[in-house]
C-alpha cells in the first residue's frame, strides 16, 4: 500500500498529512537481523503554566573542583526552562564525586549569575558549595 524505495543518499522528508513514517533494516553476517520502524511525531506544544515566582535549587556535583567550575559554566549556557532543568539535576542525573554544589535563583538570569560566580571559583549569595565527607555514592 505504500511506496518502498532504497535510500542511497540524502533524501529530504516532506511536510505530510499524516505521520511521516521509515523503515531501516539491517542483515549481518552472522545472521543478526536489525530492523526499526521510525516515525516523526510533531512535537506537543508546552501547556504546563510556567513556574510560581519563587526560589528553585539546581544541584551539582563532580569528582573535582575544576570538573563543577566546567560543569557550572556549561549550564550557564543552557536555555530551557528553569524548572525542568532543576528537575532534571535533581532527579536524572547521578551524584558524582565529593565536590557539590547548589545554586539558587528564582530566574534563568539569575541562575546565569550564579552559575557564573561558580564557575569562576567565587562566591555570592545563593551559591552554596561544599565537599561530601565519607563515601559520596551513599549520599
Amino acid at each position: 500500500s505504500g511506496q518502498v524505495r532504497l535510500a542511497a543518499q540524502s533524501v529530504a522528508w516532506p511536510e505530510l498529512d499524516r505521520p511521516r513514517r521509515a523503515a531501516v533494516s539491517s542483515f549481518g553476517a552472522s545472521g543478526t537481523n536489525a530492523h526499526a520502524i521510525l516515525e516523526h511525531v510533531a512535537p506537543e506544544e508546552d501547556h504546563r503554566p510556567a513556574p510560581d515566582s519563587g526560589v528553585l535549587p539546581w544541584t551539582l556535583s563532580a569528582r573535582t573542583a575544576e570538573a563543577l567550575r566546567r560543569q557550572a559554566a556549561e549550564l550557564s549556557q543552557v536555555d530551557a526552562r528553569q524548572d525542568d532543568i532543576g528537575l532534571t539535576l535533581a532527579t536524572a542525573r547521578t551524584a558524582f564525586g565529593e565536590h557539590r554544589a547548589v545554586v539558587l535563583a528564582e530566574n534563568l538570569a539569575g541562575f546565569r549569575h550564579g552559575l557564573d560566580v561558580l564557575a569562576a571559583d567565587g562566591t555570592a549569595a545563593g551559591v552554596v558549595r561544599g565537599r561530601v565527607v565519607g563515601d559520596p555514592a551513599k549520599v
